[in-house]
């Protein structure tokens, strides 16, 4: 996930139950509520679609689909049955993958 300096962060208030804040607090530990919160929120637009889900992908395994799905990067049907990877994203998702899907070509578009 990028490190953004708080300084180029802006000041938002939002109203939690002190129950909530303190459960956060005690999840957080010594990293702090506020980078959790920061991280369940994007974690949740990425879920959503609202950025480009490949950008953070850290790793990949081989799989076998079990049911009919698209890749993620290619948009190339993958059929039940058939080879394919797992990406896993800075923020836990797993996404389908093609066997010829490029990863370096997503890279490379990235750093442009």
């Amino acid at each position: 996930m990028l490190k953004v300096p708080t300084t180029d962060m802006e000041v938002t208030s939002v109203r939690l139950e002190k129950e909530l804040k303190d459960k956060l607090k005690g999840l957080a530990g010594d990293k702090g509520y506020q980078t959790l919160l920061r991280k369940v929120l994007w974690a949740f637009v990425h879920s959503q679609g609202g950025s480009n889900r490949t950008s953070g992908i850290i790793s990949t395994v081989k799989a076998t689909a079990v049911k009919d799905t698209k890749c993620e990067l290619s948009g190339v049907e993958i059929a039940k049955g058939e080879d394919m990877l797992l990406a896993q994203t800075v923020y836990g998702e797993l996404l389908p993958l093609s066997l010829g899907a490029s990863l370096e070509e997503e890279a490379s578009e990235e750093q442009r």
